[in-house]
């Protein structure tokens, strides 16, 4: 008995309108490919998804939880609704969830979301917030994560997804969990080679260039 041959294309409906895609394509690919705009945060093109903020869930008929459209793939006949109210209600919590405790006045993709999701960014204040001593170790640039939102970006570009340096890691708990280098080492002492990488993928300015930096503060 021959295996059914694989499906070329995969038909479901998205906010109410019929779609097609490229089987394998993931709900936020073939969202996009057909023009419906769905938030993403930690989600970069040229990274692995790796579905850690959620902004990007949607709902799907029957399925129990709202879905991370980064990860989820598409499956023939599903419905999806990308701007539900449930999904709208959590993308709303959790951008105010991130507005209290971390700086984000940097991060100009993010308030742009803020905004349009209509989030009350005081909802949650008089909280903890997120706070660490600015880190200045090398000569190229410095990081401060009161801005970081932990998306990973930087931790997977330093390692099998770009650079293979694996200089970065995670560290701490809580409010104090942070992006750091293995044994707290400042990053001469890591095997970090200074390519830049991680800052250009940094979505909030908790990685930024010295020259940047300096321009900013008005310290030249």
């Amino acid at each position: 008995m021959q295996n059914p041959t694989p499906l070329a294309t995969v038909s479901f409906t998205l906010d109410g309108q019929a779609v097609d895609a490229p089987a394998g394509s993931t709900i936020l690919d073939a969202a996009r490919a057909a023009g419906v705009e769905v938030p993403t945060l930690c989600y970069h093109p040229n990274l692995t998804a790796n579905a850690v903020c959620r902004l990007c869930v949607v709902e799907v008929a029957g399925a129990r939880t709202l879905q991370p459209a980064c990860v989820a793939m598409v499956q023939p006949g599903m419905t999806v609704e990308t701007a539900s109210e449930r999904v709208n209600t959590a993308r709303r919590v959790i951008l105010e969830l991130l507005a209290s405790t971390v700086d984000l006045h940097d991060a100009p993709e993010i308030l742009e979301q803020v905004e349009r999701s209509g989030a009350d960014v005081d909802r949650f204040a008089g909280g903890r917030r997120r706070a660490f001593d600015l880190m200045d170790d090398n000569p190229f640039y410095v990081r401060d994560y009161a801005q970081c939102v932990m998306c990973w970006r930087c931790i997977q570009v330093c390692a099998e997804d770009v650079q293979y340096t694996f200089a970065l890691t995670w560290g701490g708990r809580g409010l104090g969990s942070h992006v750091t280098t293995f044994f707290e080492e400042d990053l001469p002492d890591t095997t970090c080679v200074f390519c830049g990488n991680c800052v250009a993928v940094c979505p909030t300015g908790a990685l930024k260039g010295k020259v940047e930096f300096a321009m900013e503060e008005g310290l030249v």
